[in-house]
């Protein structure tokens, strides 16, 4: 598994793609191959109003990657140092076995290159002690970046909040 983990506070999300459209650019992408994606959901019923839902999907860094297992290149590879699981762009044949394997659909097809990418937690900027591309330009700061036992979990944190708020006796206080 890998070490670090990329959260997503769906409740400050307001779909601007602006995490994709610097993937993209970090990774020097064209139209097409996205390899972080924000899903729009709805619009759904929110307490009466119609509100639109995002998620973000990224590549998750699977312990057991099936998408490393199905390459028969090796091309897909795991860091032995973090678990993040990138592609050997020398090694890719474009056979696409790895993204059949993934459950996510996060591995992409590159038609520039004949080759798959894959969203890889922007190694290059993580060995140098930086964020992810999407994390830095994330207009609302709704994505976070880190080793998991260090981040914040924003939906833990409301919860509790709103716990804390509710009254315990029912007269309304605390």
């Amino acid at each position: 598994m890998s070490k670090y983990t990329l959260r997503h506070d769906e409740a400050n999300c307001i779909g601007c793609q602006a995490c994709e459209v610097h993937c993209k650019t970090n990774k020097d992408l064209g139209p097409g191959p996205s390899p972080c994606k924000i899903i729009s959901i709805g619009p759904v019923d929110v307490g009466g109003q119609p509100r639109m839902r995002h998620a973000f999907m990224p590549c998750f860094h699977c312990e057991d990657a099936w998408c490393v297992r199905a390459c028969p290149t090796g091309a897909m590879q795991q860091r032995e140092k973090d678990g993040i699981v990138h592609v050997e762009a020398s090694l890719c044949v474009g056979c696409k076995s790895c993204i059949s394997a993934c459950p996510w659909g996060v591995p992409q097809w590159d038609p520039s290159t004949n080759k798959v990418v894959k969203c890889d937690y922007c190694m290059d900027r993580v060995d140098a002690g930086l964020k992810p591309a999407c994390v830095t330009k994330c207009v609302t700061g709704c994505l976070s970046f880190g080793p998991a036992t260090e981040l914040p979990d924003p939906r833990r944190e409301r919860y509790a909040r709103m716990l804390l708020a509710e009254p315990l006796d029912g007269s309304g206080g605390v």
